[in-house]
């Protein structure tokens, strides 16, 4: 039995905190925890490390750490800072493919991952990225067993 992260956006921490509680999407704002939700397997830090040294370049010892919003003993709640989301609304087809090939030569405990898989989730993340835009929203992720 795995972890699963779900990836939402809210206005704040106080709105954020409260989603495990009422998992509204309609009090996000958003779709993010409706049908078209980011449930995934990948850990918040990954994602960070991806989008930050597959497409900014930056040094891995240099992402910066999450923000732990809630810690319940039946889950948990991070904000994601906006230097994960904010440079995919900005690159093209040529950056999200050089970032996934990137991305799937680091090997991960299952090895590394498919340049074609690591290409379609960077472009679920593009999607996500500009939907949070336009909520004004930041990331988030809620964390369960």
């Amino acid at each position: 039995m795995g972890v699963t992260y779900k990836y939402f956006g809210a206005p704040d921490g106080a709105t954020a905190a409260r989603v495990p509680i009422s998992m509204r999407p309609e009090e996000l704002g958003g779709d993010e925890l409706g049908m078209n939700g980011m449930f995934t397997k990948i850990k918040p830090e990954t994602m960070a490390a991806m989008v930050l040294t597959g497409i900014e370049g930056v040094p891995l010892h240099r992402v910066p750490p999450l923000e732990l919003v809630v810690l319940h003993p039946d889950y948990a709640v991070v904000k994601l800072p906006m230097t994960v989301v904010d440079p995919l609304r900005g690159i093209g087809e040529e950056a999200v493919g050089a970032a996934a090939f990137i991305w799937s030569t680091v090997p991960d405990r299952g090895g590394p991952r498919d340049a074609f898989n690591v290409y379609q989730l960077l472009h679920e993340w593009q999607d996500f990225s500009h939907r949070l835009h336009e909520a004004g929203h930041q990331p988030y992720c809620l964390v369960w067993p």
